[in-house]
């Protein structure tokens, strides 16, 4: 037995190793690249989102409401200090409109999909004759005592 096969043998090396495929099998498994993509499409909406409400929604609250150039300088001051309101309102129909989306896409796409999966297995074809005979042996094997 060489010095390398000591170590190799020796617990803490089994567990490394075991560490190291039981993260090697969570790290490459779809789900891990599934929410890498989820992420990065998330981003990319995000980036989308923002420009829809900065540059179309809230051009038009301005017009619709009273104020100075434009809801980014709206703004109360009190005692010297200015409070930024029109920014945080542009955050809050930034927020609106991103709930709408995820709302749209839960319940109704996802619910669109969920009902396909429900009638893909509804219309799974009826046993052949071997397939019930099977399934009759099957199951008085299992009701068979000892």
């Amino acid at each position: 037995m060489t010095p390398f096969d000591r170590v190799a043998s020796s617990e803490p090396a089994r567990r490394a190793l075991s560490l190291y495929e039981e993260f090697k099998q969570f790290a490459f498994k779809g789900n891990v690249i599934d929410l890498a993509v989820g992420i990065i499409i998330g981003a990319a909406f995000t980036k989308i989102v923002d420009a829809l409400v900065k540059h179309v929604l809230m051009p038009l609250v301005g017009i619709v409401l009273p104020g100075g150039q434009g809801y980014q300088n709206w703004k109360v001051t009190v005692r010297g200090q200015d409070i930024l309101y029109g920014q945080f309102l542009a955050e809050v129909i930034n927020f609106l409109v991103v709930a709408v989306v995820l709302f749209l896409v839960v319940r109704k796409f996802l619910g669109w999909l969920n009902r396909l999966r429900r009638e893909e297995v509804a219309a799974v074809p009826p046993l052949t004759k071997d397939q019930e005979l099977l399934t009759e042996i099957r199951d008085l094997l299992k009701n068979r005592p000892g």
